[in-house]
């Protein structure tokens, strides 16, 4: 790698991020590259990006909201009471089943929330969990 002497950064590496330490140097010299024109610090900028994203994604996994917690959210956005969401998901006693966390919406509950927030249904789904695997019958020894 070259340095770069009187313009762009002068350290010309990348910082590979395993702690908190490394994770601040990095945004240090992320700020330093955004600085430069010159191109090998543009193509270092993206790289060193890549790393952070890849430390804070393994540090901090995305987790799916659950779907009760996205209800209340469009609720608050749309300025809803419960008594507003029974159209679309029941009765009272049901909409705070469902936004406790007691009851799963139902597929129809799901197509009338999708159509009426026009939000993908996935949002409004429980987490697919993976079934254990089946156990194979032992067969008899021959």
């Amino acid at each position: 790698m070259r340095d770069y002497c009187g313009e762009g950064v002068m350290d010309a590496t990348l910082i590979v991020i395993d702690s908190e330490t490394e994770l601040a140097r990095a945004g240090v010299l992320v700020d330093q590259l955004m600085e430069s024109d010159d191109p090998g610090d543009i193509a270092r900028l993206a790289a060193q990006a890549r790393l952070i994203v890849s430390y804070e994604e393994d540090r901090w996994p995305r987790r799916s909201p659950k779907p009760a917690a996205v209800i209340r959210y469009l609720m608050d956005q749309h300025g809803l009471t419960r008594a507003d969401m029974a159209p679309l998901i029941g009765a009272a006693s049901r909409v705070g089943e469902v936004l406790r966390g007691q009851r799963h919406l139902s597929l129809a509950m799901v197509q009338r929330l999708r159509a009426h927030f026009r939000v993908p249904a996935d949002l409004l789904l429980p987490p697919v969990t993976t079934p254990p695997a089946r156990r194979r019958a032992k067969r008899p020894a021959a």
